[in-house]
């Protein structure tokens, strides 16, 4: 009975330390309303400073070469995401590409999006 107590509070323990753990990183309290919106330069009216060049890439293996839709959904929010930790308003000139490369015999596409943080004044 003793063994079999241990072992329960052992249990608990360890989903109690794996929930604590791991809250952080299941909670995500941005829920894509607030981010800077991506905007033309002819919806630029107002001036602005640039703050600086986003640029953000990921990996995948296999070859695509087409950029589907979610995939520039992926990079508009990439972009839009590292623009509000810069503090910027909004977003210009916003490019999603990708090139896709042969290493021995597995095939490898980097997707790249880049775009500019830029402040209003």
């Amino acid at each position: 009975m003793i063994i079999l107590k241990r072992i329960l509070t052992s249990v608990v323990m360890a989903i109690l330390f794996t929930v604590c753990i791991a809250g952080c990183a299941i909670f995500n309290p941005h829920d894509g309303t607030d981010l800077p919106p991506l905007l033309s330069q002819d919806e630029l009216i107002r001036p602005y400073v640039k703050l600086g060049r986003i640029q953000v890439t990921r990996e995948t293996y296999g070859s695509d070469y087409s950029l589907t839709p979610d995939i520039r959904a992926w990079g508009a929010a990439a972009v839009r995401h590292e623009a509000e930790k810069m503090g910027a308003d909004a977003v210009m000139l916003l490019e999603v590409d990708g090139r896709t490369t042969v290493y021995g015999v597995i095939p490898s596409t980097e997707y790249r999006a880049t775009g500019i943080a830029i402040k209003f004044k």
